[in-house]
């Protein structure tokens, strides 16, 4: 199964358009969506292209190929014109290592960062992956929890207002390897979970 992971769209339609591009060049089965999907934040300048309605038409014609969280930006008044859900605080997913029937599954914890993170210290037990937007800012780093649980910490950056001088970007998650790139394509770092697992 090939994923694609994106996050911090906040309303922009120009970026929006870039990751849809890039979602269909990738040919994956699905696109997860970290919240801050239509609004831009009262901390964030206007993204270049804001334009929400927009976004709105780019993405329910997708709803059947989506999987959304919910982000601090995002609202009810949101889910009001967007046709697939979005108000889920964080989701638990199942990634397989390889493509092997038989493989060992990834157990990935994803929210959008505002309220589980590492700084809060979830309890990670069972989980292998902490799976956050939010800051804009791409990461992988292995961490530990209060309890001395190890886990991976993975952020795709930001598809529109990307910080600390990273790339418009989104991930990739497809047997055992995540590969973050740049909304044209070019990749930028990649974890092997077999480094670990």
């Amino acid at each position: 199964m090939k994923l694609m992971i994106a996050s911090d769209i906040h309303g922009s339609a120009l970026y929006c358009e870039q990751m849809l591009d890039a979602f269909a060049r990738e040919k994956a089965g699905r696109l997860l969506l970290l919240g801050d999907i239509l609004y831009h934040g009262p901390r964030n300048d206007l993204p270049e292209g804001y334009a929400p309605k927009e976004v709105i038409g780019m993405l329910n014609p997708l709803r059947d190929k989506l999987l959304c969280i919910r982000g601090n930006c995002d609202t009810e008044v949101d889910q009001m014109v967007l046709k697939f859900p979005i108000m889920a605080e964080y989701c638990f997913l199942e990634l397989p290592v390889s493509a092997d029937s038989g493989s060992r599954m990834l157990t990935v914890m994803a929210s959008h960062g505002h309220t589980v993170n590492p700084k809060t210290s979830p309890p990670m037990k069972g989980t292998d992956i902490l799976l956050n937007g939010h800051t804009h800012i791409p990461a992988c780093e292995q961490m530990r929890d209060g309890e001395g649980c190890e886990y991976h910490y993975l952020n795709p950056g930001s598809v529109s207002i990307p910080k600390e001088g990273s790339k418009h970007s989104y991930m990739i998650y497809e047997s055992g390897t995540f590969i973050w790139k740049s909304l044209e394509g070019e990749e930028y770092m990649t974890w092997k979970t077999d480094s670990r697992f």
